[in-house]
């Protein structure tokens, strides 16, 4: 706030515009009385010293007054040199500090669009794939089209029309969640987790969710509408598909035209040592498994077979591109809520031996791969 001098120059004008007026005055008269010299006998003499007197008192005055308004107006203009300059400062910590958080605001857009770019970057073809050694041996019942599948269920016996993958779904939106959502990895440096059970952990940033999300940044990136359900669906292991179910029928109530349901897991088996994986190019990446239901087991589940259709459509693809990043798809007797549409099924990504950079870097190869199938 600038705080103001009051200067009562209100007096000084008036008085000002008196003299002045008494000296026209005076000066009339004297123009007046010299034309009638004869008749007043008016000493010009007398008259000038008289004006002498008066103007030299005029001036007197207007310089106590110029000396008075100065002496008044000069610590108005220090005041106002100081309030000046703060403000100067003021604006110029303001524009320093607008233009800091400018700046920030912009390194946080490319650090974010760095962000992007490093993550969102499409997986290479035409690289040479290996699958590395590993200490379970693979089993499959049934092949087709070079897709290996290991029929585990009691009563289906798998025919080559059931094999065929014509599918006609809606592919442009995908549904992803975890039935075992707290399902995680082995600890590395970058990805330091606190374990809520054996490889299990509450912190969906370190759990199978994580992986989960990456692929959903792939996918959104190829244009797909994509919904990922990070919902901890295994705080409690018992019974937790039946809650995973409650909560995806919702979801796709709340949205139509929902055939792809992805159940993202890690593989269950215990060994801590079992980290299957596939070296694409220079790149270790966590092999990947499918694990269809059907209603072998009773239940009610008419579309098993659709479903089954689409993962071999997919790892047929999977083949051609990336030969060995999945292993032989399981077919068994229980639903895992695959009832819910056409197009569903449950996708191991790795098992407690791998690391989460290993299954993030799968997530780029499977996009692509579905970047191609589903287009």
């Amino acid at each position: 706030m600038i705080n103001l001098a009051v200067i009562e120059l209100k007096d000084i004008i008036k008085y000002f515009i008196k003299i002045t007026m008494l000296i026209a005055v005076i000066v009339g008269l004297t123009k007046y009385f010299s034309g009638f010299k004869t008749k007043l006998n008016i000493d010009k003499s007398s008259f000038l010293a008289c004006l002498d007197t008066v103007i030299p008192s005029i001036r007197s005055v207007n310089k106590k007054a110029e000396e008075s308004t100065k002496a008044k107006i000069e610590p108005l203009k220090m005041v106002l040199s100081v309030e000046l300059g703060m403000i100067d400062s003021i604006e110029k910590s303001i524009s320093e500090n607008t233009n800091n958080e400018t700046n920030n605001e912009t390194n946080s857009i490319i650090e974010e669009n760095n962000t992007q770019n490093e993550v969102i970057k499409e997986a290479e073809t035409d690289l040479k794939t290996e699958v590395l050694e590993n200490n379970v041996p693979e089993k499959y019942t049934v092949e087709y089209n070079g897709v290996k599948i290991r029929n585990e269920t009691d009563n289906i016996k798998l025919t080559e029309e059931m094999l065929l993958p014509n599918v006609n779904i809606n592919t442009k939106n995908i549904l992803i969640y975890h039935t075992h959502t707290c399902e995680s990895y082995t600890p590395t440096e970058n990805y330091q987790y606190e374990a809520s059970g054996n490889f299990r952990t509450k912190d969906i940033n370190y759990s199978v969710a994580r992986v989960g999300t990456e692929l959903t940044k792939y996918l959104q990136y190829y244009g797909y509408n994509v919904i990922h359900d990070t919902t901890i669906y295994d705080s409690s292991y018992s019974q937790s598909y039946d809650r995973s179910l409650k909560g995806v029928a919702k979801l796709l109530e709340e949205n139509e035209d929902t055939d792809i349901l992805f159940d993202i897991h890690r593989d269950a088996i215990g060994d801590s040592s079992y980290a299957p994986t596939v070296k694409i190019g220079d790149e270790e990446v966590a092999q990947m498994m499918f694990v269809i239901g059907s209603n072998g087991g009773g239940s009610e589940h008419d579309n098993w077979n659709e479903n089954l259709k689409l993962a071999i459509k997919i790892q047929e693809k999977a083949n051609e591109m990336y030969p060995g990043l999945f292993k032989p798809i399981i077919l068994r007797d229980s639903r895992y809520n695959q009832q819910l549409a056409n197009g569903a099924s449950i996708i191991e990504v790795g098992a407690t031996g791998n690391t989460m950079e290993q299954c993030l870097a799968s997530m780029k190869y499977l996009s692509k791969v579905l970047s191609e199938v589903l287009a």
